[in-house]
């Protein structure tokens, strides 16, 4: 049982600081929130490859933007209109739902969730423990 939150909690890790990355080079700047959620939906895409493991790539892909919609949305409310931290805003972009998500997102969303799911897919319908191997000696 250890064993499980511990891998869990290093795709956690991954996730956030991936996420983290990826919005650092596309925007120049991220937000602690935004590692947070990444790491949330990072280790919600393994959950869905592990208790979905003989699903179709294109619903793991779907329920994976699922998802991350839901958790942006979320996140978007409490930290933009509730804290008002404007951390993002897609109001200017069309089809929003009050600039917190936007359908130009949940495509590029898509486009990141599916390789995630194929690779999980390819190796053996979970995470390759060769890859997760490698961080867990730091702990």
């Amino acid at each position: 049982m250890y064993k499980d939150y511990k891998t869990r909690y290093m795709i956690f890790l991954i996730g956030g600081i991936g996420y983290g990355l990826i919005e650092f080079f596309y925007r120049g700047f991220t937000h602690w929130t935004m590692m947070f959620t990444g790491g949330f939906c990072f280790l919600g895409l393994y959950l869905i490859d592990l208790h979905f493991p003989q699903a179709s790539l294109i619903k793991k892909t779907a329920l994976g933007v699922v998802l991350i919609l839901v958790a942006e949305f979320l996140v978007g409310c409490i930290v933009n209109l509730w804290l008002g931290w404007n951390v993002w805003d897609y109001s200017h972009l069309p089809f929003n739902l009050l600039g917190q998500i936007c359908l130009y997102f949940a495509f590029i969303w898509g486009l990141l969730t599916f390789p995630i799911h194929w690779y999980w897919q390819l190796n053996f319908n979970g995470l390759n423990e060769k890859f997760l191997a490698y961080f867990r000696r730091f702990s």
